[in-house]
């Protein structure tokens, strides 16, 4: 595997998001060309999207998109598969050759429900049944890993610059109401495809700036509820948090943004009442899932995105409101590219900024 270790880039990493709120899809192409104006943030190793809403022929099926080694890990792949999901369509996702794009793996995709017998004899409900099955094949099942499992959704990731990475998978003929991207700078860790951003687990993705100091302390904590960090990178713990606090805890996007980027102690004890036992509260349920080091995160769900910066806003980040559209970015001009009379601002430290498609505002 590549290894990136030699130069630090220290805010390196691109990232890059828009919401439609008037209901017109937004062509991949455009994510394409927005996350390209910061070429220079990224180094070749990684580089990926995300799009929702793009499967709506298939809108009622999970879209698992895996990456093989080989045939042989394509055979084993799919005999779990076929084995635990009632599988619709499936074949090879759609790429056109593209010179800074090489040694491509197997990337199937597969329309598929869990089958009732397996789902009844489980005991588990729907979600929680594709989230076994993905930790299953990403563990335990050689040269497999499934990189997307939501509904309507997709993510399209490779080694290489993201715009190249956009090309390849031919994003131009995709249309979706959200759309991610990243660029990634590696300093800590493998560049190779599963390892690139974003990271899913069911509708939920991150792409992610910056480095996770605690990694350890939170990886700990999260593998004790069964999930299971095996691509690489910090950032994958994040997407496992987040759906550990929200679809397991029920938690909502706010309240789980006060576990990962908790206030300090000393500014707690100055708030209100309320909203000091609040995040009293919260930080001593969770202490392990708080967040340390430099980040900024863009979390895609079903329907919106919500953007999150660590308290000492270590990492850029900036909010453009259009005319029927919001975006969020490392940098202002990847929005101005797409639209240039925007009203931009910048998100608060370790303050949400929760944006859905039928609704602005945080």
């Amino acid at each position: 595997m590549i290894r990136e270790g030699q130069e630090r880039i220290p805010a390196g990493c691109a990232i890059s998001g828009v919401v439609s709120h008037d209901g017109r899809p937004i062509s991949g192409g455009e994510m394409i060309r927005s996350i390209a104006t910061m070429h220079d943030r990224s180094n070749g190793l990684g580089g990926g999207f995300a799009g929702y809403g793009i499967y709506p022929k298939h809108r009622d099926e999970y879209a698992l998109h895996l990456i093989f080694d080989d045939e042989a890990a394509r055979l084993r792949g799919e005999r779990f598969l076929l084995d635990h999901f009632e599988v619709q369509e499936s074949g090879v996702i759609p790429t056109k050759k593209h010179k800074n794009i090489t040694s491509e793996p197997l990337i199937w995709r597969y329309f598929a429900k869990p089958r009732p017998d397996k789902l009844a004899v489980s005991q588990l409900d729907e979600k929680e049944f594709v989230v076994r099955a993905t930790f299953a094949i990403n563990g335990t099942i050689e040269g497999a890993y499934v990189f997307s499992s939501g509904k309507n959704m997709g993510v399209f990731k490779a080694v290489g610059y993201p715009e190249d990475v956009g090309e390849f998978y031919r994003l131009d003929e995709y249309e979706g109401l959200v759309w991610t991207a990243h660029g990634r700078y590696p300093t800590n860790t493998p560049g190779w495809w599963g390892g690139a951003h974003p990271f899913a687990l069911l509708d939920s993705t991150i792409v992610h700036n910056g480095e996770i100091s605690s990694y350890d302390a939170n990886r700990r904590f999260i593998e004790m509820f069964g999930y299971a960090c095996t691509l690489l990178t910090d950032t994958e713990v994040i997407t496992y948090i987040l759906d550990f606090l929200t679809r397991r805890q029920g938690l909502t996007l706010t309240e789980a943004s006060k576990v990962i980027a908790a206030p300090f102690w000393e500014k707690i004890e100055l708030m209100e009442k309320e909203e000091r036992e609040e995040l009293t509260y919260l930080r001593s349920m969770f202490p392990s899932l708080l967040i340390t080091g430099p980040f900024s995160i863009l979390y895609g769900f079903s329907g919106g995105l919500m953007a999150l910066n660590d308290r000492l806003k270590l990492r850029s980040m900036v909010v453009g409101e259009g005319k029927s559209r919001t975006y969020i970015s490392s940098e202002e001009c990847a929005i101005r590219v797409l639209e240039e009379d925007v009203k931009i601002w910048s998100p608060v430290g370790g303050e949400p900024v929760i944006i859905t498609t039928g609704q602005r505002g945080n």
